[in-house]
């Protein structure tokens, strides 16, 4: 389940990463940087559930 929602989070920090919505042009990195963030916890997440 913890899965799922970070991945959905993940989908929607991306789109709200492009630079293509005026509203995100002024964030700089900080969405790439989440973004880069959550798919570290989902790794560590799927990582740990398979040792």
């Amino acid at each position: 389940m913890l899965e799922i929602i970070l991945l959905v989070v993940l989908v929607l920090v991306l789109l709200g990463a492009l630079p293509t919505w005026p509203h995100s042009r002024q964030w700089g990195y900080y969405p790439s940087g989440i973004a880069g963030t959550l798919v570290l916890v989902l790794l560590v997440v799927l990582l740990l559930r398979y040792v």
